[in-house]
Order: structure tokens, then sequence, then C-alpha cells
């Protein structure tokens, strides 16, 4: 898309802005700047958001791990992972999370591979509180959520918008749109002007 049919696309969203749930797997965002070469700001994000969702708060959820570090008795958030959740909290986002879990593998540099996958929580998340929204705008290309996706289409009638970056887009959300589940893929490469991080 275009910067035109940009501006034309956030503009119909206006209709349905109170009725629009955002959900952002902030571990998948973050991962796309490897072949965007350049960050995604959570400032710049929420900039985005507010022409997707506004009024309640629940409505724009962002979704990240709390990383204490290895140490299952550490009460100290590392510095990344806290201003993270800050951040994302001072610019309005409803916060989902978890504790980072270390799973001892003698493979990776540091002895511990770290994982916080959030995908059972959304998924739960959006049929829980499917009755409080019309339209699901997910930020993910993780191809796992189009198991929920397609449930929540042709169960309840909810429609859904996917924002990813091109190199990261599962087939089964590929296959979603195909079938008519998914209404629209939305690259973030096209929206660069408004995320990237100054």
């Amino acid at each position: 898309m275009n910067q035109r049919e940009i501006n034309i696309f956030l503009e119909r969203q206006s209709d349905t802005q109170d009725r629009n749930i955002v959900i952002i797997d902030f571990s998948n965002v973050d991962r796309w700047e490897r072949s965007l070469g350049w960050p995604i700001g959570i400032k710049e994000l929420s900039h985005l958001v507010k022409h997707l969702s506004v009024g309640h708060k629940y409505l724009r959820r962002f979704y990240y791990g709390e990383d204490y570090g290895p140490s299952n008795n550490s009460t100290r958030m590392k510095p990344w992972s806290k201003m993270v959740h800050e951040k994302a909290g001072a610019y309005g986002f409803e916060i989902i999370t978890k504790r980072v879990k270390y799973i001892p593998d003698p493979n990776y540099k540091t002895g511990y591979l770290s994982k916080c996958n959030l995908d059972v929580e959304m998924a739960v998340d959006l049929v829980k509180d499917s009755g409080q929204y019309d339209k699901i705008f997910l930020f993910s290309g993780d191809g796992d959520m189009a198991y929920v996706l397609r449930y929540l289409q042709e169960a309840l009638g909810k429609s859904s918008i996917i924002f990813c970056a091109r190199d990261h887009l599962g087939k089964e959300l590929i296959d979603a749109h195909r079938d008519g589940i998914i209404e629209k893929i939305c690259f973030v490469e096209d929206f660069e002007y408004r995320l990237k991080r100054r």
C-alpha cells in the first residue's frame, strides 16, 4: 500500500474504532527488525493503533513476557524487559504477561534457551472477550493464530486484519486469507513512515 491507500484504509476503520480489538504479540513484532533493518517503536506503534481502536483500554492489548533471567529466585526484571513494559503502559496499552522461562541448553552461548510464548493467552482472550469487539487487528505473523481466527470468523462472524513483516508471515495465515477467513494482510514495510523509531 502507498501512503494514500494507507490513509484511506485508516479512515475506513473510524466507523468501528470502538468495537475493534488490537492484539500485539510484541516478541513477534520485535523479531521483524532482523528483516526490516529498523526497529518498530512502541510510541510509533501506539500512534498507529489509535487509528484502529479507541475507547476501552482492554481493546488495545500488548502481550510480552517478563524476563527475570535464568534464576527462578530473581525478583529483578531485566532492564530491556522492564523498559518495554513501562513504555507500553505509558502509551495506553493493556499489558498481558507471564514470566519468561529459561531452559538449560548447552548448545546456546548462555547455556540457556529462553521461552515465553503467549499464543494461548491471546487465543483464550479473543474467545473469552468475543462479545466486546467485532474486528480483530493482529500484529503477528504467527501461523498458529490462524486456528483461532478461523473459529472466530466461522462461529462468531468476527473479521480480522493481520499486520506483519513480509518475511514473517506464516503459511497458515496466507491460507486463511485465501479462504476468506482473514479480511486483509497489511505489511509493516508499507507503514514504515509511521512505525520507524526516529
